[in-house]
């Protein structure tokens, strides 16, 4: 697979304001076709294009030098690789981290759906990055495949023992982002089971803040605090301020590990 970008997009974008972790500096190493191995109902990016388990080199790692030579870095708090997919689809991904790392001391973050952690060369790959931010929205395989509407041969047990394998061999830190909405918001139990089995440093507890984009765009891979948008949304269904006490409330009580809350 090669280059599929267009010339004027650039993989590095922001910096942003993430509600976890600040100012932060977007490197996306999909490109301008959303390729992603998960299809969520609630993707800031809208309807995936391209839903793959397959890697493949869509940003080269040169385009992501070239972006970086520009940034204010007195601007930044942190790196995240994230933007238009699944960036662990990335098969030039190592190369891509050490460009980042050349060009940078901030904390390097990932957001990944962690659905190839099951392939060593994926864990080798992102052995050099600080902060890992795993998604796990389901208790079970049939809220995944309704919230997430994984590519095929993607199963809950193969991402959680993926993100397993990876703590046993992952230096930095691993969190758990979770979104919750009406669907999922009555398996808190279960899914307290796998955070324990698990472990992770932290539990991001989120709920979808942005409307679902009904056409692509690129400019949507950044949108953290964007209210008006000019292209159509959908309102998508969100717990309540109530409702997310009562979760961290409840994963609290049956888990030992720190809950961040996007409600506070």
């Amino acid at each position: 697979m090669t280059d599929q970008n267009a010339n004027e997009l650039s993989p590095v974008y922001g910096p942003v304001r993430s509600w976890r972790f600040g100012q932060s500096l977007g490197i996306d190493p999909i490109g301008a076709i959303s390729t992603c191995s998960f299809n969520c109902v609630y993707c800031q990016l809208g309807q995936i294009q391209e839903i793959t388990a397959q890697r493949g080199v869509f940003v080269k790692a040169d385009r992501v030098a070239e972006g970086l030579t520009d940034v204010d870095w007195g601007g930044v708090d942190v790196v995240s690789i994230s933007g238009s997919g699944e960036p662990t689809l990335a098969l030039n991904l190592a190369e891509i981290v050490c460009v980042i790392k050349a060009a940078s001391d901030a904390p390097l973050h990932m957001l990944t759906n962690a659905t190839l952690f099951g392939d060593a060369a994926v864990r080798a790959d992102v052995a050099a990055i600080d902060v890992m931010s795993c998604k796990l929205d389901a208790a079970d395989d049939a809220t995944l495949q309704k919230m997430n509407r994984p590519a095929g041969g993607v199963t809950l047990d193969s991402i959680v023992r993926g993100i397993v394998s990876l703590k046993e061999e992952f230096a930095g830190r691993i969190e758990l982002q979770m979104m919750f909405m009406p669907m999922n918001s009555g398996d808190v139990g279960a899914m307290a089971e796998i955070v324990n089995r698990i472990a992770p440093s932290a539990v991001q507890l989120n709920t979808p803040r942005r409307p679902y984009p009904l056409e692509w765009h690129t400019e949507t891979r950044g949108a953290h605090d964007k209210e008006d948008f000019a292209w159509p949304t959908r309102t998508l269904s969100t717990i309540s301020p109530e409702t997310a006490e009562e979760v961290e409330a409840e994963l609290k009580r049956l888990t030992d590990v720190e809950i961040i809350s996007v409600y506070h």
